[in-house]
């Protein structure tokens, strides 16, 4: 059985490359062992992540997420069955998302963006229209 979870996080520390350098090789490396797929947005301090895999080996995954202490305030926002992957071309997609994107809500015409009080379907939509418009940093690798 496939599922699909999205969740957000709040940094401890700043966002630098090093961290997420070391995170997406990481999470490249395991997720690829385990069949995991998906996209890990940052910014403004924020993480939202979309994993997608077997149930089990997802759920081991998030464990270890919940438990990094890169990160605080860890909250799944969605988690459903699904019968195909929407993110499946990456074992960790990376989208940094800047200050003026709408999904933070940071630039003065952009409504306001709780990530805590979102949908994962509102964040997943746009996610896919930055992948459609090239955001995505590096290659597809499954």
């Amino acid at each position: 059985m496939l599922i699909r979870m999205f969740y957000v996080s709040t940094a401890v520390g700043p966002l630098t490359t090093t961290v997420t350098g070391t995170i997406l090789r990481s999470a490249q490396a395991f997720n690829a062992d385990n069949g995991i797929t998906g996209v890990l947005c940052q910014g403004q301090g924020v993480w939202l992540q979309v994993l997608e895999g077997p149930r089990s080996q997802v759920n081991t995954l998030y464990g270890r997420i919940s438990a990094d202490k890169r990160h605080k305030n860890v909250q799944t926002i969605s988690f459903e069955d699904i019968t195909r992957r929407r993110y499946g071309a990456w074992a960790m997609a990376h989208v940094k998302l800047t200050d003026a994107d709408p999904m933070l809500g940071v630039n003065a015409s952009a409504a306001a963006f709780d990530p805590y009080a979102t949908t994962g379907e509102r964040v997943m939509s746009h996610i896919d229209t930055l992948i459609a418009a090239g955001k995505v940093m590096g290659k597809p690798v499954v």
